[in-house]
């Protein structure tokens, strides 16, 4: 075994030797064969700077000269800027690699195959490289029995059909020419480009040159490859030499006619005069200063939608992410110090060593409250670890504690939530104060607000200068919705962090993993949902959108808290197919209100100062002996939790509790004067009531706590849109509207438990009532006179018919029954309005 291993080892090694010194062998060939191959070509050349160095080079009887392309790659014309770098043969280093010897491109010995083959007697006698134009010219000798234009044509033919490719060159093939002119084989550092410049030059002194047309131009210079455009000077030009400049395609093609036609004389049979002219040919630099400068400005249209894009994109690969990640911690409460474990700890201690004062939470006072609400909060709870994909809606008017349920009791535990409270995005003013008002309530930065209107601004000026509009600016649909999509994202990433890979389902994939685990899910809340909804409803829709689109995703569960009793409307359009869970909180019964104030009366003793005797603090519940007010009070007051609280406040500074309700009433009176009765006559384009109708409901609530819906809508003051007049003021919350059978709307009540004493507070002000009943009575004499003028107007135009026949009798007789019942309608309201204009002369 040991000695085939050995035997193994040596014949390895034997072969990686031999294989080392054929490489070797091969090289030091190549090396030898270059070395020969340029000595060669140095003996055979006459000169790299033509003829005595005049940088010209001429053919004498049968000779000719001929010019080859493609023998080096023109991108090495690059290397011709370094420092002694030759322009007659490649740099040392590439000489092993582009040398035409090796690359199959020297054109001495393609003359030599090509003459063999079509018996063509030509011998190449010179051969001048061109590095910088990636060619080479070729002085030959013929017998003189063939045409130089048929030596040609022959190897123009044996290129074709051989097409002798380099390897840097595998799709262009060598082309020959004839050179007809003198070429000038200068060495400066001038690169050819693909515009040649022609000159037309006397061909001896004082002689005149002729400038050739484009026609003439074209006949000449067509046979090198396809012009791009000929352009001439102007007529009125006074730049000598004349000139034009002739457009090739590609630059190959250039080379080969500046090389071929340099110093070519035109004959006068050519059109060249009568002494000839010679033309004398340059490379021309396309490129003009300032030229992307130039394009940009002249070419709006592109440009801008360009740079529009380019933002987009910089603002998607750059900002998104560093958003994502500010909403994310916003969330979390990563950088919340209150939060940090350690300053809970420090915290703690030193809460031990100092007895800091120490203040009862609110909770102790609202105790009362959850446990009357005990089962919302369960309900709420259970929801929460289900997997059903619609809203939880939490109903129920301002005050009655919607936010402190859901967010401090049900979602007390809860790791991850977001609050984005509606109101202060409603109701910013601009759309720069919108959107810094959404990004705020999701911790979206940064915020560049005041780029959209720059960016308008600059889409305005575009679109009147490019006649289009340029997409430049964003609206404010638009940016609101970037800002949902990067809290949803927020949202994702935080519940799948706490996925793990030891997890029972980590074999899930994501959408099946959120849809397996609601318990997971983030919460949002969305507070405030529908706060003066009838200003518009472009940020409801958008969050209604956002919502839907999360509670379908399984990426979150959204819960709503709302005062708008209409929301199942609006959120219908976002969820058409899904059942809402809804929870509509009520005012507290009087059992419960009466606890609530009574813990908020005890709520501060701990922090008063304690008695100077040493005596214990007094709590104000065992103390007071005006407690047994509060029954009859909050029967007047009703169970709203904002107005229980006020009336707290107002016995702890020593009011009783009767004086504090009366106090209130008179306050939510003056409200109620101001806010649905005076500022609806100044401000009627905003609100969609008059004060006849409110004080018309108001006078009736005063009189019995509960109306009939459709009652409202029978009365004359009513008559016109009466249920649109009930819905805002349901909205403005001087009315609230109960349900019946089927969902339809039944009865009207007062808007808070509170207003019901007001309005009977109101009721009692004879001022006031009769100053508002006359307001009423002079628009019901509106009414019934316009009845009496339509129904005079039609017996006028009865009356003016020839002929009457008995058929119009009922009709007579049903609008004379009309005007009777309105006139004494009108005399009605007519003696009414003078016994209450007799009490407002009276009275003050």
């Amino acid at each position: 075994m040991f000695s085939q291993s050995r035997w193994l080892y040596a014949t390895q090694r034997s072969s990686i030797i031999t294989r080392a010194r054929l490489q070797e062998n091969v090289l030091r060939t190549s090396f030898a064969s270059n070395q020969r191959y340029w000595a060669a070509r140095s003996r055979h050349y006459s000169s790299q700077l033509g003829d005595d160095k005049s940088g010209h080079i001429s053919a004498g009887p049968n000779e000719g000269i001929l010019f080859f392309d493609n023998v080096f790659p023109l991108k090495v014309q690059k290397i011709l800027g370094v420092p002694f770098a030759s322009h007659n043969k490649p740099p040392t280093f590439l000489n092993y690699f582009i040398s035409p010897g090796i690359s199959g491109t020297d054109p001495s010995q393609i003359i030599g195959q090509a003459g063999s083959k079509s018996d063509l007697h030509i011998k190449a006698t010179d051969v001048i490289l061109r590095l910088k134009e990636g060619g080479a010219f070729v002085k030959f000798t013929h017998d003189g029995s063939t045409p130089t234009s048929e030596i040609e044509k022959t190897l123009q033919q044996y290129l074709k059909e051989n097409r002798i490719k380099p390897w840097w060159s595998p799709f262009r093939r060598m082309h020959v020419n004839l050179v007809r002119g003198r070429p000038w084989i200068e060495d400066l550092f001038r690169l050819p480009t693909s515009r040649l410049r022609v000159e037309f030059i006397p061909s001896e002194p004082g002689a005149e040159a002729v400038e050739l047309s484009q026609e003439q131009l074209y006949s000449f210079f067509r046979q090198y490859g396809k012009l791009g455009d000929i352009i001439t000077q102007p007529p009125d030009s006074k730049i000598l030499p004349k000139f034009a400049y002739l457009d090739f395609s590609n630059m190959p093609k250039a080379i080969m006619a500046k090389n071929c036609m340099h110093g070519y004389l035109v004959s006068e049979a050519e059109g060249g005069g009568k002494k000839g002219t010679l033309l004398r040919l340059t490379y021309e630099q396309k490129i003009k200063g300032h030229w992307i400068r130039d394009w940009l400005v002249n070419h709006p249209r592109i440009v801008i939608p360009i740079v529009a894009a380019l933002v987009a994109g910089l603002t998607v690969v750059v900002f998104d992410p560093i958003r994502t990640f500010f909403v994310k911690a916003h969330i979390t409460r990563s950088w919340h110090i209150q939060d940090n474990k350690i300053y809970k700890w420090i915290k703690g201690y030193a809460t031990d060593i100092i007895k800091w004062r120490h203040r009862r939470d609110d909770d102790a006072r609202m105790e009362a409250v959850w446990d009357d609400r005990k089962g919302n909060i369960d309900q709420i709870q259970t929801w929460l670890m289900e997997t059903a994909d619609t809203f939880i809606i939490v109903q129920g008017p301002r005050g009655s504690g919607k936010r402190e349920l859901v967010v401090d009791q049900a979602l007390k535990d809860k790791k991850y939530k977001i609050v984005i409270d509606c109101k202060p995005i409603q109701e910013a003013r601009g759309d720069s104060a919108t959107i810094n008002a959404a990004a705020a309530e999701v911790g979206y930065r940064p915020v560049f607000s005041w780029m959209n209107s720059i960016s308008g601004m600059i889409d305005m000026a575009a679109q009147g200068a490019t006649g289009v509009k340029t997409g430049f600016s964003e609206t404010l649909d638009s940016q609101l919705g970037k800002i949902w999509n990067n809290t949803a994202t927020a949202l994702r990433q935080i519940a799948l962090d706490s996925r793990h890979a030891d997890d029972k389902d980590s074999h899930l994939g994501d959408d099946e993993w959120l849809e397996a685990h609601p318990e997971r899910r983030p919460v949002v809340i969305i507070d405030n949902f529908l706060h003066k909804s009838q200003e518009g409803g472009i940020v409801y829709d958008k969050i209604a959108e956002w919502s839907a689109r999360l509670t379908t995703a399984n990426i979150a569960h959204v819960i709503f808290l709302t005062n708008d009793v209409s929301f199942s409307k609006s959120l219908s359009k976002a969820l058409p197919d899904r059942v809402f869970r809804q929870i509509s909180l009520s005012d507290c019964s009087p059992e419960v209100a009466k606890k609530f104030v009574i813990t908020h009366l005890d709520a501060d003793v701990d922090d008063d100062p304690p008695p100077k005797d040493g005596s214990p603090k007094i709590v104000p519940s065992e103390s007071r002996t005006d407690l047994g007010e509060l029954d009859t009070c909050i029967d007047l007051l009703g169970g709203r939790l904002t107005d229980l609280e006020f009336l707290a406040r107002r016995i702890k500074t020593g009011e009783t509790p009767t004086k504090a309700v009366h106090e209130i009433i008179d306050q939510s009176a003056s409200e109620i004067l101001k806010m649905y009765i005076f500022a609806s006559d100044d401000d009627g384009s905003t609100k969609l009531w008059n004060s006849e109708q409110a004080w018309l409901l108001i006078k009736r609530l005063a009189e019995k706590e509960n109306l009939r819906y459709n009652e409202i809508l029978l009365s004359d003051t009513f008559k016109t849109g009466g249920e649109n007049v009930l819905r805002a003021l349901e909205q403005a919350e001087l009315i609230s509207i109960v349900s019946g059978p089927n969902g339809r709307p039944a009865v009207i009540k007062a808007g808070k438990p509170v207003y019901h004493p007001a309005f009977k507070r109101l009721t009692e002000d004879k001022v006031l009532r009769s100053r508002l009943d006359l307001a009423i009575l002079t628009d019901l004499t509106k009414i019934e006179n316009a009845t009496i003028e339509k129904a005079e107007n039609e017996l006028l135009l009865l009356s003016k018919l020839r002929s009457q026949p008995s058929q119009m009798a009922p009709r007579i007789n049903y609008l004379l029954a009309k005007l009777q019942a309105s006139q004494e309608k009108v005399e009605t309201y007519d003696k009414e309005g003078k016994v209450l204009k007799k009490v407002l002369g009276d009275e003050y």
